[in-house]
């Protein structure tokens, strides 16, 4: 049975469209109410507010994280045989007694735990070992006697199993996207002051040498995901952020996702980050059904966990066997991590991410009024193939000129702050906080360079924004992709309760990505591929 979710190939292009990769609840406490901003000499929307989660004092009891849906939440992770399946093969007795163990590459504590079936508690302290201590291959390790416990004998043969999720929750929602709280983490600071391998790491990123602390923020802006569960799953997979020295196994490698593509640093985040997308929106869309391991077992996930919780499971089910990803989604997983580091992580929690009532503000198509551009680009991704389906592509007028210099404008859809104008990538604040994780965004994609409006600039509807290129992602003819957030939340273009509207003009899709229709009265216009009268819009 093939994998329900599988990313697709990094290489993929469409004409005139983005490729399928590139790279307030009544609990919450406000803390600022920001100024009014100008706005191109008017007066800004209504000034936004701020909001930090209660403290909790010292002692006091820990709330149950992130209410339950009234689903039926299953008690126990519980190994089920598939119908059919073929006889297990006869139990082993344990032996009394320790026995040594030698280190291979990619092992840590709970993997060898597993292996032996003993807890991790059970192999560190036999060690004289803490949940902090780094293991390199080579190292001897002593495993503590079974006690005669009965074992299932291992076997490469067994059937798949079928097998239920755990009901524990990692993260909440909140934890997950780069939201409001991400705003009070300075990522380059917090690095720095960890003093681990991350501090001093660089690399080549397109052309620029970067920091490990600014790969680690761009994925962050980029993917919309938290930039502190991306240093917690780092740190877990690997200790870069509190170790100077980890181990050299981890250098290509330091999430342990093993291709030829995803080689580095840079590539291993952002290949997280995609897989945490990828369960975050699919499990909020209803589109995730079960997970399958690299032991063949299926999860079946609970119904009672949080979009945050299943982010998580979502990207172990990439790198785990059963026993593994049982370890890696509890307690002692990437949560204890996330804890050392940051704390209790639902002391961060905003619930909801997304107000109950919420809807979008009025928004311009991105070019200038009289100009017919072509609509190319249905529903599909906001970044790479992960995130919900945000963003809508379109080509600017004039003869197709693959990824040629184009002098059309793309211009603002709504009157805001520029917070962000690198790399193909501009982001428009439209609430003046000067945040770009709170509140609406607007996310402009393959501006080139030559003309781009700068940060701190505030414009108004039709201001120019830039021109339409390919920059800042694979793509193989000029246009603009366009896509919403909200708390740093990726907003489906298609969103049946809030669909992406601008002029009138009201975005519908289907299952397909890059299928879709703007529709404005008896009006319908299509997504197609390329320039022709079918997919014309004139605003």
């Amino acid at each position: 049975m093939r994998r329900f979710l599988i990313l697709l190939s990094l290489f993929a292009l469409f004409t005139s469209s983005c490729t399928r990769t590139a790279p307030s609840g009544s609990s919450w406490t406000p803390i600022a109410t920001l100024a009014a901003n100008q706005i191109g000499g008017t007066a800004a929307p209504v000034p936004v507010t701020t909001y930090l989660p209660p403290t909790r004092g010292p002692g006091t009891p820990i709330s149950s994280p992130t209410p339950d849906s009234n689903a039926l939440i299953l008690p126990t992770f519980t190994a089920i045989p598939v119908s059919g399946a073929a006889t297990q093969p006869p139990a082993v007795t344990g032996t009394t007694g320790p026995q040594s163990y030698t280190v291979e590459p990619g092992d840590f504590p709970g993997s060898i735990a597993a292996k032996f079936n003993i807890s991790v508690d059970d192999l560190l302290a036999a060690n004289k070992l803490d949940k902090n201590s780094i293991i390199y291959p080579g190292d001897v390790l002593t495993i503590p006697g079974t006690d005669n416990r009965t074992q299932q004998a291992p076997t490469a043969t067994s059937a798949p199993q079928l097998a239920s999720s755990d009901f524990f929750k990692i993260i909440p929602d909140s934890e997950l996207v780069a939201g409001p709280l991400t705003s009070l983490l300075d990522v380059e600071a917090y690095v720095k002051k960890q003093a681990g391998y991350l501090s001093f790491f660089t690399q080549d990123v397109d052309g620029e040498t970067l920091s490990g602390a600014q790969i680690l923020k761009k994925v962050s802006q980029d993917y919309s995901v938290n930039p502190r569960l991306l240093l917690a799953v780092l740190e877990y997979r690997s200790q870069w952020v509190s170790n100077p020295n980890p181990a050299p196994s981890t250098y290509d490698y330091p999430i342990g996702y093993v291709d030829a593509f995803h080689t580095g640093f840079y590539r291993q985040m952002t290949w997280t980050a995609n897989a945490l997308n990828e369960g975050f929106y699919r499990w909020r869309e209803g589109k995730i059904s079960q997970w399958k391991l690299s032991d063949e077992t299926t999860i079946v996930p609970q119904p009672g966990i949080n979009a945050g919780t299943a982010a998580i499971q979502n990207m172990f089910s990439y790198l785990d066997d059963q026993a593994t990803w049982k370890i890696d989604t509890g307690p002692d997983g990437v949560f204890a991590s996330y804890a050392a580091l940051f704390g209790y992580p639902f002391d961060f929690a905003i619930e909801p991410v997304l107000p109950a009532v919420l809807s979008q503000p009025t928004l311009d198509l991105p070019f200038a009024a009289g100009e017919t551009w072509q609509f190319t680009g249905g529903p599909h991704a906001g970044w790479d193939t992960g995130s919900a389906w945000a963003a809508i592509d379109f080509a600017p007028p004039g003869e197709p000129n693959g990824c040629g210099e184009n002098d059309a404008w793309v211009t603002a859809m709504a009157p805001g702050l520029i917070v962000r104008s690198k790399t193909g990538a501009v982001v428009e604040d439209l609430d003046g906080d000067g945040l770009e994780q709170t509140g609406w965004t607007i996310l402009y994609m393959h501006i080139e360079s030559r003309d781009r409006v700068n940060p701190g600039q505030f414009v108004q509807p039709g201001d120019r924004i830039g021109h339409p290129s390919c920059e800042g992602g694979l793509a193989n003819a000029t246009h603009v992709h366009v896509a919403r957030r909200y708390n740093g939340v990726w907003i489906p273009a298609a969103d049946p309760q809030m669909p992406l509207a601008m002029d009138g003009y009201v975005t519908s899709g289907n299952d397909t990505e890059y299928d879709g229709w703007l529709t404005k009265g008896q009006t319908v216009i299509e997504a197609v591929d390329g320039h022709n009268t079918t997919n014309q819009i004139t605003r």
